[in-house]
């Protein structure tokens, strides 16, 4: 196991420099660069611009060097735990992330907990009454889910909210709490806010996650070593649970390579139209903005929390599930 690991990390490393290259080469094929972007708005708006300001910022932050020496440049950087400055925001990149971490990493741990709480009671049931009036119930609902767009549903919640509940519309917390720091009002502020979010970012995961449940286990239900256990007087919910359930949960492993880096991006379409304080709409408008350093460490810190998570689910999986080998071959 511990050479499996090893091995592992080892691949991260060339997989992290492709990665770095390629969200570089991506961030840099558009043409001009932030500084011109913001020279067209300052041109839009009518107001003078500071030539000389501009050109020491371009030669200070290496724009006016070849494309590659600013990738070794962003890139040692990096490996310094230096994300770079901010254009946009006059700020480092760290703390320009920072301020929204938190909330953003609230928003999606709550998210998974609604899904997982919803999704697996649901799927085993499905599983285990094929065909009733229950499992076409729920799967209709599974498919409605899957069918709405989240947009949409953010939209309805906001209104039903407002109407009903007199909540904000908008944001993660009241007006009065914005610029502040975190303290106990304000996080109860964002716990009354909180539901929303989490129901329309949820609803579609957890439809297609009673999907897999319930395919996954169905699958395990029909294979011969169930019907032996049943055959030796072994109770349903044992027989259910303990072999099953646990080989049905390969895929939710799996999965949990794509979760981390969501604790940092979120929903990106979702947080713009409920006007969320998270990192997925940062990423977005750096994109738009030609921020380059933001939007390349925001996406470098998405790249090393997928290849993190990922070995972490192949860990896993090998623990969990036995047939899985660490390695190919014939064991003999």
């Amino acid at each position: 196991m511990l050479a499996y690991i090893f091995k592992r990390i080892l691949y991260m490393v060339p997989t992290l420099v492709l990665i770095s290259i390629l969200v570089f080469t991506l961030i840099e094929l558009p043409p001009g660069d932030y500084f011109e972007t913001y020279v067209n708005a300052l041109l839009e708006s009518g107001e003078k611009i500071d030539q000389q300001q501009l050109e020491f910022l371009r030669q200070e932050y290496g724009f006016d060097l070849p494309p590659y020496q600013r990738y070794f440049k962003w890139a040692g950087g990096l490996l310094q735990g230096d994300l770079g400055y901010s254009f946009e925001y006059q700020l480092p990149v760290s703390e320009v992330i920072g301020d929204r971490l938190l909330l953003t990493m609230i928003v999606t741990f709550f998210t998974i907990l609604f899904t997982w709480i919803i999704a697996f009671p649901i799927g085993i049931y499905s599983a285990t009454h094929q065909y009733s009036w229950g499992d076409y119930g729920l799967t209709f609902l599974g498919l409605l889910g899957l069918a709405t767009p989240n947009f949409l549903l953010a939209l309805v919640l906001l209104y039903l909210a407002k109407e009903w509940f007199g909540t904000t519309i908008g944001g993660l917390y009241d007006p009065e709490f914005i610029g502040q720091p975190m303290s106990w009002a304000k996080f109860v502020s964002v716990l009354e806010h909180l539901w929303i979010p989490v129901i329309v970012i949820g609803t579609s995961g957890t439809a297609g996650m009673i999907r897999r449940v319930r395919a996954n286990l169905l699958d395990e239900l029909r294979k011969p070593y169930v019907t032996t256990a049943r055959a030796k007087g072994v109770p349903e919910f044992r027989a259910l649970m303990k072999y099953p359930f646990r080989m049905s949960l390969n895929f939710f492993i799996a999965d949990i390579g794509g979760i981390l880096p969501q604790v940092i991006s979120g929903a990106e379409l979702v947080a713009i139209v409920l006007s969320l304080q998270t990192t997925g709409p940062l990423l977005v408008t750096a994109l738009q903005s030609q921020d380059m350093y933001l939007a390349g460490s925001f996406l470098m810190l998405l790249a090393f929390l997928t290849v993190i998570g990922v070995l972490i689910s192949d860990i896993a999986l090998a623990i969990l599930d036995p047939r899985i080998r660490l390695a190919g071959g014939v064991s003999r």
